[in-house]
């Protein structure tokens, strides 16, 4: 892991108005980490991914990657940083009246200088790596919802991100999907030495996948936890950790 964390939020306060969503954050996700922002309904993981992205700018705080604050430097300095990075959304927010293979061409189209020959190579190569070679002229609607998550992924890896972002990755999907993709958060991350960020409610995916995670309470608007979920299960006085922990999954 490098001396400088991929990842390093600090005083971190999130608000819509008045409204103060969650404060004092402060965490760091370090280099090829698979890193869990867990906790109940509500209590701002999505929101504080858009912060993760420069999807939304702090009331107060930073949001360092790789040492520098990306509200802290210019649009188009940003700009080059946040390119780095893929998000998969909730969904997997294709677009439906393009295939499969021209939801990814269309991102290589717009921001790289590959030539066709490049661009059709590195699209057999990302739908290779989800396992979706077969399908890359079928339409979103055409297909299950894991496998619109794993076109999703594909989609979100397309430019090689330094660091990818899932927003509930497994929600929606059967048991088996869900097993399938959290094997293949697993395989990316050794393969590619991605670091990986996840927002999520699913425990068999939390224990299976995290290397570390924080836990955001909705009460407090704060951290109330941070490690290991295995280890938080293990060692939290908690109540609440305990209780969101030990659900039936």
């Amino acid at each position: 892991m490098g001396a400088t964390p991929h990842l390093d939020i600090r005083n971190l306060c999130m608000a819509y108005g008045e409204s103060i969503i969650q404060q004092n954050l402060n965490f760091t996700v370090e280099h090829g980490e698979i890193f869990v922002i867990m906790g109940g309904s509500g209590c701002g993981k999505s929101t504080l991914l858009r912060h993760l992205v420069g999807l939304m700018e702090p009331t107060e705080g930073e949001v360092l990657v790789n040492g520098v604050d990306i509200w802290n430097v210019s649009l188009n300095e940003r700009d080059k940083i946040i390119s780095r990075a893929g998000v998969l959304f909730q969904g997997g927010a294709l677009w439906s009246s393009m295939t499969l293979a021209e939801n990814i061409e269309l991102l290589l189209t717009e921001y790289t200088t590959l030539n066709k020959k490049q661009i059709q190579d590195v699209i057999a190569y990302k739908l290779s790596l989800v396992g979706l070679s077969r399908y890359r002229d079928y339409y979103p609607s055409e297909i299950s919802g894991g496998m619109r998550k794993r076109a999703g992924l594909a989609r979100a890896m397309a430019l090689d991100p330094e660091i990818l972002f899932f927003d509930e990755p497994s929600a929606g999907l059967d048991p088996v999907s869900s097993r399938l993709l959290d094997d293949l958060i697993l395989e990316l991350r050794e393969s590619l030495g991605a670091t990986i960020v996840i927002v999520s409610h699913e425990l068999a995916s939390i224990f299976t996948v995290a290397d570390n995670s924080i836990f955001l309470d909705p009460t407090e608007k704060t951290i109330i936890a941070s490690g290991p979920p295995k280890l938080l299960l293990e060692s939290s006085q908690d109540s609440r950790v305990i209780r969101f922990l030990t659900r039936t999954t």
